[in-house]
């Protein structure tokens, strides 16, 4: 006999790349009772589960108590506009959302981070992703577990967001090379980072930062 469902989680970005899949399998997971998706706009799809937050992220309402949060809130400098726009979406609002989720109870999180992330890197977006991290580990939360996926493989078309210049050249020799690429800079499929993630945030314990491969092998089962 099935257990009865019992796990409440919050997702963050729930229309971005890795959000998106994120979504689909926390609905089909057996363990999840409700899924509460906050955002500037609601997803398209709609389940008995899901309840959905339309929210400005500057100005958080109070969050419903939940169990566990992802937060898959990412753009790029060239859609934000400006590296402060970057900052306010990939660092503070991910991190108001892990706040406001923690003081409502949340005690593990997921998160979808790069490869490169570093608080003192002297690239900004490696330095921005770094510092969301060190303030995330400053929340002395039960689980937080860090996907540092390099190349994201996915379907953007689809999402509107188009693969930048960089990213459609790359794609193809980044695939040819996979196989001799040191694990951390393997491209990974979108839904792969969100399997792995999907999988290890219920069950890990303290930190755990799964690289490109980690990814690909967690979303294998292995």
């Amino acid at each position: 006999m099935n257990a009865t469902p019992t796990r409440r989680v919050l997702l963050a970005g729930a229309t971005g790349l890795v959000g998106g899949h994120l979504l689909q399998q926390l609905l089909a997971d057996p363990g999840v009772s409700e899924v509460h998706v906050v955002g500037r706009r609601a997803p398209a799809i709609r389940h008995p589960m899901l309840k959905v937050h339309v929210v400005d992220f500057r100005r958080l309402p109070a969050l419903p108590a939940v169990d566990e949060v992802y937060l898959a809130l990412g753009t790029t400098i060239r859609q934000a506009g400006s590296q402060a726009a970057f900052r306010a979406i990939d660092l503070e609002a991910n991190l108001a959302v892990a706040r406001a989720a923690a003081a409502a109870g949340a005690r593990r999180v997921g998160l979808v981070s790069a490869a490169g992330a570093n608080a003192r890197s002297t690239v900004f977006y490696s330095r921005v992703k770094g510092e969301l991290e060190q303030a995330l580990a400053e929340l002395n939360l039960d689980t937080l577990v860090i996907a540092r996926p390099s190349l994201l493989l996915g379907d953007r078309d689809g999402l509107g967001q188009p693969p930048r210049l960089g990213e459609r050249l790359a794609m193809p020799l980044a695939r040819l090379l996979a196989p001799v690429l040191p694990g951390a800079w393997r491209p990974v499929q979108a839904r792969d980072v969100a399997r792995a993630l999907a999988v290890t945030t219920p069950r890990a314990r303290g930190t755990a930062l799964l690289s490109s491969g980690e990814l690909i092998r967690a979303a294998a089962g292995h």
